[in-house]
């Protein structure tokens, strides 16, 4: 026994020693790597950690040891440069010296992909400098997101912060409101009004209180800009950070006897914004009978909408006229009941900048409904503002700046169940062998003292959020849990290595509530600036107008808007599965673009729930058209002759030839379509672009490419994402159901094969069985390379900017022919897959058809897309299915080349009647091999035999087989064996 210890105790030693060494190892070997190069501060960073910041240290890291090291704030030093005064630029870069927008000689940069420009700076004052642009976004229908940039100064990126910056754009909501036929209001869309504007840098985030800072050294430096969003430039200056006083000291600089006498409440209502930063900022009705404007049973946008502003460095600012100079004080009419007993923050500004510290990061604190709150400070005392004579502006930014240090406690508490689940899993194997005993404190020294330590610093943690935030929450109750999950381990620490997925589990709860603190909503109806000794005007409703209000919006609860039942019969009759700003959109559109052009009314009705149809059916009040339906829909109401055969109109194989052939599998049935492919994703790969570098990695092509490399992940703690099925099971040129539909096609030599390297990807290679959360694991760097989904690109975009510039999306690995090209298929997610169907029952067929032909267009595909993502920010990118109009969103051009290239290959999986049963058992069969060790060709005999008794059951139901399952006629399904040539005109060679 002895001897076995002392055998697992070198084996230990070994594996954590191949871990330590992994990366200098990697480095030694030769760099074959395609990734464009990145910056770090040092030579041999370290990868182990498995966190992107340890590549390149966050700002507030380098700031703190800049200052230690003796850089200063308070010089004087001030340095403009005229951004046409450029001294390099890349070979590809798109620049111009000319007039622009009433300026002369300014920089225009038409900036088309990968591109950078470069600066001499001549610095005599070193010191910390605040970096300030003066700039003009370019107003265009496709550029729609802010200018994204990464600045570094002699050929480094000094800290993370500096890759992710961001130049905005103005917005204004087009006034007035339109209205509906039913009086309501529909939600305006924003204007994109920017000018030359000018923005001190700061971090996408808005973690930090005060602009970024770069410490520049006396004598000469250069400063390059990196980018690919198009921009006019005027200067760039350099400027010592400006420290701003506290009240207090403000105060006491005040004019005396400056309270204006014979000034009425000046009142700003909140929705009448002079400009915001975002797009998406949107407004909100809300019935509370205090609300300004309140209609009676009507919708009116009345506020501004707390949950789409609450994130990064969002930015409102409104406008207003002072009659006399003089001491004001401010107060708003706002909610704050998003989130259960958590604080919002927001820096407040009068005239563009803070007038003093303690509105840096001003706080809300939550209330179960609308409150009046007057800016002030903790014992209730107003604070005293003084405004000029004429034009005055207020405004609020979005600020995380109070939680930064929380989140970086929770961010090194992963990085630590990180650490501690790697040399777990060294130890052992990642088996958990419940027959084998462990004496963890002797065979992983210094773990359960971690453990015990990461517990400690959570505690503490927990009592700072709870400070900050003035009550404990659902965060700090968050922490509680994840609390309780390690003192359960550390109650029975033997037997630890039998529940390793705790640990993964604790991970993801962490990640879970970092991300819940980056909102911070905050709903305003009103603001009021009143003179300094005048009482406020009412700020809440009384208890009678409350009751009042009440009353009203229950009596006004039982007058349906859209009476799906008393349809007009001289309108298209249209039914949306989708969100009420998707229903007003197509609608306005349809009104002013649809009905035009062919003199056929449409009425949009908002359909809550997909599964209303079946009943509106069965009573046949059903729809004409039914847009946004799941992708399993159309083939189920097709089988039962529900919706119409597309098939039968004339130009069908016009509209056939707009769309990827794959596209159309799911809708196809007994010869016919049946439904057109709406929206669609499908897989790609993602890829850290820095890590990959580092380790001198490239870019697999193939899956031999990627069992490569997994060994070198490994090693250094790293790890590929799980994978669906579907990749292996297509792309080793499986077809899941026979042609005629009356049984699977896996009982194949290539459907054994196929599942066999889906299971051996944690039999024999050692990925992980279940992944929790894909983003964070690519954030902080476990899994540096893997497969998601294109919503995995817009959460990235939006969830991790320190990231921008440092990931890549590839197409996802192939299976290399004879011929030496290689396939990619991939079917789609089908959660997000969207199709448009024609109800049999409609008296309106060539109507519903011209709609449909409108509706997919790319035309109005592109005009929704881009309407829709202003209205409601960049997660609500349009996936639409009509690449031509795909191509028109606002997509990086090298991410939109390497997502053409695997749209090609899109080929989603046909339906056949009982094939609902596939997927089920499929997973079970894999459950069966990678977790129960059952025999591979034995699990997924099993599933045939399960899906084939199913399929057979069904096909006798729909009389395609006869009662002694003899197949009477046949599906005869569509193949694919060639690559969609539809995106080629689009694709760079």
């Amino acid at each position: 026994m002895k001897a076995l210890f002392r055998t697992r105790a070198v084996m230990s030693f070994m594996l954590a020693l191949i871990c330590v060494l992994g990366p200098t190892l990697s480095a030694m070997a030769s760099n074959n790597g395609n990734l464009p190069q990145t910056n770090s501060t040092s030579a041999g960073a370290d990868v182990t950690s498995n966190t992107a910041k340890n590549l390149i240290p966050a700002y507030a890291e380098v700031l703190d040891e800049w200052k230690k090291n003796g850089a200063k704030d308070n010089h004087t030093g001030s340095i403009t440069i005229k951004a046409a005064s450029m001294t390099g630029k890349s070979s590809n870069a798109n620049v111009a010296v000319e007039s622009y927008d009433g300026k002369d000689s300014v920089l225009v940069w038409r900036a088309k992909g990968d591109e950078w420009i470069e600066y001499d700076l001549d610095v005599a004052q070193g010191g910390l400098y605040a970096i300030e642009m003066s700039y003009h976004p370019f107003v265009d229908s496709r550029d729609r997101k802010p200018i994204a940039l990464s600045l570094s100064v002699d050929g480094a990126s000094p800290y993370l912060e500096s890759k992710s910056l961001e130049l905005y754009r103005h917005w204004k909501d087009k006034m007035p409101i339109v209205k509906d036929d039913n009086g309501d209001e529909i939600r305006p869309a924003a204007a994109d009004i920017s000018g030359w504007q000018t923005w001190e840098m700061r971090d996408m985030s808005g973690a930090y209180l005060d602009p970024l800072l770069w410490n520049l050294t006396p004598g000469k430096h250069k400063i390059r800009l990196s980018g690919s969003d198009p921009m006019a430039l005027e200067t760039i200056s350099f400027k010592a950070p400006v420290a701003v006083a506290d009240y207090e000291t403000v105060k006491k600089e005040l004019p005396k006897e400056a309270v204006p006498a014979a000034v009425d409440p000046i009142v700003i209502e909140a929705e009448q914004v002079e400009w915001k930063n975002d797009s998406s900022i949107t407004l909100a009705f809300d019935n509370d009978i205090a609300n300004s404007p309140y209609v009676r049973g009507k919708i009116s946008y009345n506020t501004l909408d707390g949950t789409h502003w609450s994130t990064k460095n969002q930015e409102v600012s409104w406008s207003f006229q002072v009659p006399e100079a003089g001491i004001y004080k401010i107060a708003l009419r706002q909610q704050q009941s998003f989130v259960s007993n958590r604080s919002s923050f927001r820096t407040i500004m009068i005239n563009g900048k803070v007038p003093f510290s303690e509105l840096k990061a001003y706080r809300f604190p939550y209330a179960t409904s609308w409150k009046g709150r007057e800016l002030g400070n903790e014992e209730g005392e107003p604070y005293q503002f003084y405004l000029q004579k004429g034009t005055n502006t207020i405004s609020m930014r979005v600020t995380q700046a109070p939680f930064l240090s929380v989140a970086a406690d929770m961010d090194r508490a992963i990085a630590t169940l990180v650490k501690l689940s790697t040399d777990l899993r060294t130890l052992t194997g990642g088996v958990d062998d419940k027959n084998r005993t462990w004496d963890l404190k002797k065979d992983l020294p210094g773990f359960v003292e971690q453990l015990q330590e990461l517990n400690d610093k959570l505690a503490a943690t927990r009592e700072q959020l709870i400070s900050i935030n003035g009550r404990s929450d659902a965060l700090s109750q968050g922490l509680v849990t994840v609390s309780k999950d390690i003192e359960t381990l550390l109650k029975y620490p033997d037997e630890i290595p039998y529940d390793a997925g705790r640990m993964n589990k604790m991970q993801g709860k962490l990640a879970e509530l970092i991300k819940q603190i980056s909102s911070q909503p905050l709903q305003l109806d009103r603001i009021y600036i009143v003179p300094f000794n005048k009482p406020l005007p009412k700020l809440e409703a009384t208890f009678t107008e409350k009751i009042e209000g009440s009353i009203i919006n229950f009596i006004n609860s039982f007058r349906t808007k859209e009476t799906t039942e008393s349809a007009d019969d001289q309108v298209l009759n249209v039914w949306m599965n989708r969100g009420r700003d998707y229903v007003n959109l197509l609608q306005s559109m349809a009104n002013e673009m649809f009905t035009p052009q062919t003199g056929i009314k449409v009425k949009i009705n908002l359909l809550k729930d997909d599964k209303l149809l079946l009943l509106m059916n069965a009573a046949g009040m059903a729809p004409d058209v039914g847009i946004g339906l799941p992708h399993d829909t159309p083939f189920d109401y097709a089988i039962r002759n529900g919706v119409y055969n597309l098939k039968q109109f004339p130009d069908f194989d016009d509209v056939y030839k707009q769309f990827a052939p794959g596209a159309w599998m799911p809708y196809f049935y007994d010869g016919g379509y049946y439904a057109v492919p709406e929206t669609q994703t499908f897989s790609m790969m993602f890829y850290r672009k820095d890590i990959l570098q580092n380790l001198g990695l490239s870019v697999p092509d193939t899956w031999d490419d990627m069992y490569k490399m997994l060994p070198i992940l490994q090693q250094n703690g790293m790890n590929f994402t799980p994978v669906e099925h579907s990749i292996f099971m297509q792309m080793h040129g499986l077809e899941y159901f026979k042609q005629d539909g009356s049984r699977t096609g896996l009982n194949t030599d290539k459907g054994f094969e196929a599942f066999k390297a889906w299971t051996d990807l944690q039999n024999k290679y050692g990925i992980d069985q279940r992944s929790d959360n894909f983003v964070q694991h690519f954030r902080d760097g476990s899994y540096p390379i893997g497969i998601a989904d294109l919503n995995g690109y817009l959460q990235l975009t939006v969830a991790a900017p320190e990231l921008n510039g440092t990931w890549g999306v590839a197409p996802i690995p192939g299976v290399k022919q004879a011929d030496g090209s290689v396939v990619r298929w991939t079917g789609g997610n089908g959660g997000d897959q969207f199709a448009s169907s024609i109800f049999k029952h409609t008296k309106k067929p060539q109507e519903s058809w011209e709609f449909l032909k409108w509706w997919m267009s790319e035309e109005v595909q592109e005009k929704y897309g881009l309407d829709l993502e202003t209205l409601n920010g960049v997660t609500f990118r349009w996936y639409t299915s009509n690449v031509d109009a795909f191509v028109k969103l606002p997509w990086k051009e090298e991410d939109l080349q390497a997502i053409l290239e695997q749209w090609k290959w899109f080929r989603e999986v046909a339906k056949v009647p009982g094939s609902y049963y596939m997927e089920r058992e499929l997973t079970n069969a894999w459950t069966r091999t990678v977790i129960g060790g059952e025999n591979y060709r034995t699990s997924l005999e099993t599933a045939i035999k399960e899906v084939d008794r199913e399929i057979q059951r069904k096909m006798q139901e729909f009389h395609f087989v006869d009662a002694n399952g003899q197949l009477i006629r046949s599906l005869n399904l569509p193949v694919i064996t060639k690559p969609w040539e539809g995106v080629d005109k689009y694709v760079k060679k």
